[in-house]
């Protein structure tokens, strides 16, 4: 039997759960949520990483699906309920396939039901625009985590590739984080700035979870996790997902896209457009700038050193599938995780640490959470604070 044989067989008890995929910005940016013109039932590999026969073969059995909005988007909130109601009809479109999943139990009943079970994360806290109230609305509607930020700072905490502006949290993000532990929403720490991770780390009595991010030790860039971070963990209970995405896994990928990012500005575009006009600005620069490409070998880089540093039962799978422009080869697309698995059993990881990765950890993470809520149900109310009470 080969490791690709193994890897499948694997995956077929413990399937892979992942932490982050862009699929419905995807749809909104290409067709308008037209769920006729992108049915998912049909290889769409021509538009998108993501289809259901793919999610198939790739050994798929959960997935957050990001509710991601842009934060210059003037009204951040209408366009993520969009993004909820979004993935809400896929799972009605696709019954057979996808089930919606609020808590761990639904994850091990979907599992049983060899149905793909589907979670929903929001994106930035710009989602939220600085209401807890909100907060509570997006998770009564299903979302069951909350990247503190996206690319941009919110009023109450610094993103990783902003300027800071509040040291970390303010006041009120430490009480969005509490509100979150009461709720048992995830509190996702992908995207901010590590001042941020500590903080939340600091305020946080339930795991942290980072949907898709990667090793700053071996590959430096300000996205990935910090090895005092992610030495935490463990204390924490917490899992980082480790992330496919070249210019975040791969140091000469980082400089390119530096690059590549810059032609886009000037192009009109913003360096995150993956719409056909946009990936035809990328096509042109990358046919005079040849990209580096990253491999599968190079994600298992980052999760031999993670897992030398946070240990096994904190790690996880968060692609970033259909909201990067490029991926690793072998990684390209949702059916690829068959191949890292592999890859790490030819670099001698057990089966059982491996499913660990693929399923049992982000399943204790998700459950963890509830109890914790559970907990606070006792000692705490929903939290009515502002932040202009809190930060002035």
């Amino acid at each position: 039997m080969t490791s690709h044989d193994e890897a499948r067989e694997l995956l077929s008890e413990f399937p892979v759960v992942d932490g982050h995929n862009d699929l419905p910005w995807a749809l909104r940016e290409q067709v308008r949520y037209d769920l006729d013109t992108r049915d998912i039932a049909a290889d769409q590999r021509a538009h998108l990483h993501t289809d259901l026969p793919r999610l198939r073969a790739g050994g798929v059995g959960a997935q957050y699906w990001s509710v991601y909005v842009r934060s210059d988007l003037p009204d951040p909130v209408p366009a993520t309920l969009e993004q909820i109601d979004c993935v809400r009809q896929l799972i009605a479109r696709h019954p057979r396939d996808l089930r919606a999943a609020l808590t761990a139990a639904d994850l091990e009943a979907a599992r049983a039901e060899g149905r793909i079970a589907s979670l929903m994360g929001a994106e930035g806290g710009h989602s939220i625009a600085n209401s807890l109230g909100t907060l509570r609305g997006l998770y009564a509607l299903g979302v069951r985590y909350l990247t503190l930020t996206h690319n941009d700072n919110v009023d109450w905490a610094d993103s990783a590739t902003d300027v800071p502006a509040v040291g970390g949290l303010s006041a009120f993000g430490r009480e969005v984080v509490r509100e979150m532990n009461h709720l048992g929403m995830l509190v996702d720490l992908s995207h901010v700035a590590a001042t941020t991770m500590r903080d939340a780390l600091d305020t946080s009595t339930a795991p942290v979870i980072f949907s898709h991010s990667s090793s700053r030790a071996v590959c430096d860039h300000p996205r990935n996790i910090p090895d005092d971070v992610l030495e935490r963990l463990p204390a924490n209970g917490g899992m980082a997902m480790v992330t496919f995405v070249p210019k975040f896994v791969l140091q000469a990928a980082v400089d390119w896209t530096a690059a590549a990012d810059e032609n886009m500005r000037a192009h009109g575009f913003h360096h995150l457009d993956t719409t056909p006009e946009a990936m035809k600005v990328h096509r042109a620069f990358e046919e005079r700038n040849p990209r580096p490409v990253a491999t599968v070998a190079t994600v298992a880089d980052h999760l031999d050193h993670m897992r030398e540093v946070a240990g096994i039962d904190h790690l996880g799978i968060g692609g970033d599938y259909d909201g990067t422009a490029f991926t690793p080869d072998g990684l390209d697309d949702v059916s690829g995780y068959p191949n890292l698995v592999a890859e790490l059993l030819d670099r001698g990881w057990s089966k059982p640490d491996l499913a660990k990765l693929t399923w049992r950890n982000a399943v204790r993470v998700l459950g963890a959470a509830e109890d914790v809520a559970r907990d606070l149900a006792s000692t705490r109310g929903a939290s009515h604070a502002t932040i202009e009470a809190l930060d002035g």
